[in-house]
């Protein structure tokens, strides 16, 4: 946390500086570095960079053509997300139904948010542009020749190329991760659901409602009991997932790699081939093995085992099948033993690069100081993994936090909740928060909920996150193990 809050200060101060800067290159500036704020070309013009002068002039000239005709009529709607609501009249003359010039609410939060991104960027050029006329004005008076546009142009191809190879996915970022995120945080504060679904009708702003509805548990809502319940399964799977992957592919590591192990080659190779088959095909195909008519449960009736689980009173006696994925502790149960079927090869390719890795010479002085096999695995080899892996393992529970397909592909169609307060706001008791988001956004059209529940998400990974790479830092011992 230290470090994130030293990094906070560094991009303040270098934000705040380039405000500074941009005001005392104004002050200091003269004529035509102030008259460049209005006319932003100006300032290059006089000074016969006159290909420069014109392309910023232009730039300008396009941004107030799309303040007037894009952002003003979007962002004058924007506080009221619309006003004039969907109309259609049939038209006895043409026989035609004419709609009326309506508000789509959901077009004016996006082309809004859009604007304002423009906007900002714009912002931001025109400030840097006052600072680069009062650079060409420093440079002039000093008797520099000043650079012409295709000295700038070979400078971007030779010393700055970074800044041309980085201003592609620079800009793919802010459409299509950014945006999106705005947008979705946006909704949160918004009342649009499958009542409210544009064009059909208008979407208002609702202000923290529905985060007070998220963690609210009253007679009409349930949304406060069923988060509680949606993430404390959801950290329990994030940490059982993360930990039974880790440690079975520690394990099968250290059983491939043992020196009384054969056929190596041909082990790896077993569990490498379950990565290249895709996953979604994996766990749709053990759904149907492990369904209640599938043919788990077929051998497992046949073979007595069904009956001797209800005589223990892990199965109910009213059904005659084990019910791996329609009970709420069995499918959980068969979920993480599943994800650990389809983890543990990855863990186990990336434990035995490590492994071959570690420094022999560790173990002979642990030989020599009469260690056995096991304390040299808890003195040398885990603590060594652990160093390496750790940012992996941290990694690697925000995954599973989000790890949408494995309880998705498994239950979907096939878990009916038990819960009716669960039922009534859409979760079931195998939900992560992500799945009941998925849910909630394409099966329920409440968008507005499923936003409240995306920042959640956020906000849980990012403390999660923070919290254990602070950890990993302050305990990090990496001078142990260089030799």
């Amino acid at each position: 946390m230290v470090i994130f809050m030293e990094n906070i200060k560094k991009a303040l101060l270098g934000f705040f500086g380039f405000f500074g800067g941009v005001g005392r290159d104004f002050i200091k500036g003269d004529i035509f570095v102030k008259l460049s704020a209005l006319i932003m070309g100006i300032g290059f013009i006089r000074r016969r960079q006159y290909v420069k002068g014109i392309l910023v002039t232009l730039f300008q000239l396009v941004i107030i053509v799309f303040i007037f005709s894009f952002a003003i009529p979007n962002l004058s709607k924007f506080p009221t997300l619309g006003t004039v609501k969907f109309e259609a009249v049939f038209n006895l003359e043409t026989m035609r139904n004419e709609v009326n010039d309506f508000d789509h609410s959901f077009k004016i939060l996006i082309y809004s948010l859009a604007a304002i991104v423009v906007l900002i960027a714009a912002a931001f050029f025109w400030l840097q542009n006052i600072r680069n006329v009062r650079k060409s004005e420093v440079l002039s008076r000093e008797g520099k020749s000043l650079p012409s546009f295709l000295d700038e142009v070979r400078e971007l191809r030779d010393k700055r190329f970074h800044v041309v190879l980085l201003s592609l996915p620079c800009l793919g970022i802010i459409l299509f991760t950014i945006i999106p995120l705005l947008v979705m945080i946006l909704v949160a504060f918004t009342n649009y659901d499958q009542q409210n679904m544009p064009p059909a009708a208008l979407i208002d702003w609702v202000g923290f409602a529905n985060f007070k509805t998220l963690f609210a548990n009253t007679a009409t809502s349930a949304f406060g009991y069923a988060f509680i319940k949606v993430l404390s399964w959801t950290l329990t799977w994030a940490v059982l997932a993360t930990a039974t992957c880790y440690i079975g592919g520690v394990m099968v590591s250290l059983l491939i790699n043992s020196a009384k192990t054969k056929f190596k080659s041909l082990w790896r190779t077993m569990l490498v081939v379950s990565i290249a088959v895709p996953q979604f095909v994996s766990l749709l195909v053990v759904r149907n093995f492990f369904a209640n008519t599938g043919i788990v449960n077929t051998y497992l009736s046949q073979w007595g085992v069904t009956d001797f689980l209800k005589d223990i009173g892990l199965v109910a006696s009213h059904i005659d099948y084990v019910p791996f994925l329609t009970n709420p502790q069995w499918t959980k149960f068969m979920i993480v033993t599943i994800n650990v079927w389809v983890g543990v090869p990855y863990l186990m390719l990336i434990a035995t690069g490590i492994l071959m890795n570690i420094p022999q010479e560790l173990y002979e002085s642990a030989r020599i100081d009469g260690a056995n096999p096991f304390r040299s695995f808890i003195h040398i080899t885990m603590p060594y993994m652990l160093f390496v892996t750790a940012p992996f393992l941290v990694t690697s529970v925000v995954q599973n936090i989000n790890n949408f397909n494995i309880i998705y592909l498994l239950t979907q169609d096939v878990y009916i909740t038990t819960d009716q307060t669960l039922a009534n706001v859409n979760a079931k008791e195998i939900d992560l928060l992500v799945t009941w988001l998925y849910r909630l956004t394409q099966e329920y059209y409440n968008y507005k909920m499923s936003s409240v529940i995306g920042i959640m998400v956020f906000i849980v990974c990012a403390i999660i996150t923070l919290w254990a790479f602070n950890l990993v830092l302050k305990t990090n011992k990496e001078d142990k193990f260089q030799l």
